[in-house]
């Protein structure tokens, strides 16, 4: 079951909409280790991307963003460190944790190949779906799973940043196009 579930989550989070990925996660509950480590590997995702972002976008809307997103996710993944830190709780790397780098680096290599206006689109349209999809995630699986209260507040925190990640990269897509 859980191989099902972290199949279906890392392919949702990366490719699909967040009525997929609400789905896929149904199946199973994960540990909170295993969140822990989800949601700093989701993190880690989009501060590489935003990272690719600085480098090559041609927009100074898209660069923008893509600082944003380093700063916040940065943030974020240190609170995250912090907390499992003074939990003394190990993050479990997982079967979605390692599809979800895995796809990424697809992703970033897809993106790679792209330049100046194009690169800007698909990689904020990228963006828009991703944090669609972790939304998601965090309001229907990780969120109700997690036992632990601290882990759950930063959950949530999380949720709301992300929530306005999507509607900027949104306001940023139609701006592009």
């Amino acid at each position: 079951m859980l191989i099902r579930w972290s199949a279906a989550i890392a392919a949702a989070i990366l490719l699909s909409s967040p009525a997929l990925l609400q789905g896929a996660l149904a199946a199973d509950k994960p540990t909170d280790p295993q969140i822990a480590h989800i949601a700093y590997t989701a993190g880690v995702i989009d501060i590489n991307a935003a990272k690719q972002a600085q480098k090559k976008a041609k927009s100074k809307d898209v660069k923008a963003f893509a600082e944003d997103m380093l700063r916040d996710h940065e943030a974020v993944n240190k609170q995250a460190l912090a907390l499992v830190k003074k939990l003394n709780v190990t993050p479990e790397d997982n079967d979605t944790s390692k599809a979800l780098s895995k796809q990424a680096s697809e992703k970033l290599a897809e993106l790679d190949k792209l330049s100046g206006a194009a690169f800007d689109k698909a990689y904020v349209a990228n963006e828009v779906v991703y944090h669609k999809a972790v939304n998601g995630a965090l309001e229907t699986q990780l969120i109700p799973s997690a036992n632990n209260a601290e882990l759950k507040s930063l959950l949530q925190t999380g949720l709301k940043i992300f929530q306005g990640h999507q509607q900027h990269a949104e306001h940023v897509a139609a701006e592009l196009k």
